[in-house]
């Protein structure tokens, strides 16, 4: 996030795009809620009817993945109506005459057609928009899992930056990381092409730097692989090992088969996890690996905050600390990283990344602290590009065009298939399926059907179907609710009995290497 969480009770108008916050973002909705209560006005831009539209001044009900049109379409009319801030475009952005050009094309008349919203629609939201004191963009899966996710996340930037909501308290843009570390392992350079802070892993002079610092030969001068092209390389046998650590890749990949297939004929699969799940079926070594309560170190949430995590109980049996086991096998392999403790690497990571260079553990004993923090005497960052600090000077425009989905409906396989998750189960359920309570609640995978559609179908509640693609099949029983529009059906991927991701489309962002989990065309049989 660029914001901080509290700012979002001071907010004039929030809007959530692509996002489920209610389920997948409790905290974050309850303070959105407690905005509501105080007066701040909630626009949700989502093709589904979610929970959070309860609370919304307006529910802009656009179809699935026709956000880069929706968007231009509203920057069109605020550029026409000259509702955006000239001040900020002028003195601290370059880019704007293409942005304008390329939203030019995209009349409420033509957008329309796209995002299945009206013109009066698409013009009232611009108004609300343009017209505001002051915006707080959120978004989540729904905008990035797309083949132009990318471009939907620029397009979002380019929305705030040209109203002028960048750099200031109660604006930017927000994007809410799912899991209670993700924001930190990214942060850490668990990504193909960054160390620590994001510090460019093909960069000549950071690359000299981290050899200097680990004292070694030599480091690689290009980006890693990321997650499709690693199962294309399987199956084209490139690659030969894969090392998974937390990632239930055979319910959290697309097109399920694909991935098992992989899993199958890799020479060596080594999974370290803390418990054993769908994916340890096809390893050739399982390290066990400590949960959060098990362990010492550091999360970092979706608001920059880095905070202190103490073990509170020992791991069970031979389950270790994942930085332990890391430094093990390096040290098996005859590189002694000469770790002793979670504080011993924070010290290292605190002297290579100028982002957090003034946090230690003393620091934030008591309370968190949100990055940047370049110093010991600074006191953390609130919010991002203040008065304009922009990293490269000024903030560039990325005008981008619509482009459909990888696999769109057609006679065969007439529905959509979006995906998410729930709020009683998470992720894959490694965890919370073990949970007998949540279980209890929530037992068992749910197709969100529209009225509709069922009537075509002649289901009714609870009767099961048969959703297939052309990449697999899963037999499903259906919630016939016009919480999704017809046309459009809804999966999450909780339950191994009836996981989404047995048919969704492996298609991915050339850019994020992001895959395409919120559209696919299925059809629907009677069971």
């Amino acid at each position: 996030m660029t914001n901080s969480i509290r700012e979002i009770e001071n907010v004039p108008v929030i809007v959530v795009i692509g996002s489920n916050t209610s389920e997948s973002h409790p905290v974050i909705s309850y303070f959105m809620k407690r905005a509501v209560k105080k007066g701040s006005r909630l626009i949700v831009i989502d093709p589904r009817k979610i929970e959070l539209t309860r609370w919304a001044a307006r529910h802009f009900q656009h179809r699935v993945g026709s956000d880069i049109a929706l968007l231009n379409a509203v920057m069109h009319e605020i550029i026409k109506n000259e509702w955006y801030d000239r001040e900020f475009v002028d003195k601290y952005t370059d880019g704007f005459d293409q942005l304008k050009e390329t939203v030019s094309g995209y009349s409420p008349e033509y957008a329309s057609g796209i995002c299945g919203l009206t013109t009066d629609e698409i013009r009232e939201l611009a108004s609300i928009l343009g017209k505001a004191e002051k915006v707080a963009l959120f978004y989540t899966l729904g905008i990035t899992e797309h083949i132009t996710g990318t471009d939907n996340v620029r397009t979002c930037a380019n929305l705030q930056m040209l109203l002028g909501n960048v750099g200031i308290e109660s604006g930017g843009v927000n994007p809410l990381r799912g899991q209670n570390n993700v924001q930190g392992a990214c942060d850490m350079g668990v990504l193909p092409d960054v160390y620590t802070g994001y510090q460019k892993a093909a960069d000549p002079e950071i690359i000299k730097k981290f050899i200097e610092a680990w004292g070694v030969k030599s480091l690689p001068d290009s980006e890693g692989t990321k997650i499709p092209a690693m199962f294309d390389g399987i199956h084209c046998g490139d690659v030969k090992a894969l090392y998974l650590a937390g990632e239930n890749v055979v319910m959290s990949e697309p097109n399920q088969a694909h991935t098992i297939k992989a899993l199958e004929n890799v020479d060596l699969l080594i999974v370290q996890d803390i418990f054993m799940n769908e994916t340890t079926e096809y390893a050739d070594v399982v390290l066990p690996a400590a949960c959060y309560a098990e362990t010492e170190g550091t999360f970092t949430n979706t608001e920059r905050r880095i905070q202190r995590v103490r073990k509170a109980v020992e791991p069970p049996g031979m389950a270790k600390d994942d930085w332990w086991i890391t430094g093990e096998i390096a040290g098996r392999m005859g590189c002694d990283m000469g770790y002793g403790s979670a504080e011993q690497i924070w010290e290292e990571i605190r002297q290579l990344t100028p982002s957090v260079s003034g946090i230690t553990y003393e620091r934030i004993e008591h309370e968190g602290i949100q990055w940047p923090c370049p110093d010991i005497e600074h006191t953390g960052t609130k919010y991002l590009y203040k008065n304009g600090s922009f990293p490269k000077g000024r903030a560039r425009f990325y005008p981008a065009e619509w482009k459909p989905a990888a696999e769109c409906p057609d006679e065969e396989y007439p529905f959509v298939l979006t995906t998410g998750r729930r709020l009683w189960q998470y992720h894959t359920g490694t965890q919370t399926r073990r949970c007998a309570g949540f279980d209890e609640i929530h037992p068992e995978e749910l197709m969100e059907i529209n009225p509709e559609d069922a009537g075509k179908l002649d289901v009714k509640d609870r009767d099961y179907v048969m959703a297939v693609s052309r990449r697999g099949k899963v037999k499903v029983r259906v919630w016939v609710t016009d919480r999704v529009p017809s046309g459009v059906c809804f999966m999450t991927f909780h339950f191994h009995e009836a996981c989404a991701n047995v048919i969704t489309n492996n298609a991915f962002d050339p850019v994020a290497g992001t895959a395409e989990y919120k559209a696919c065309a299925i059809r629907l049989e009677k069971a």
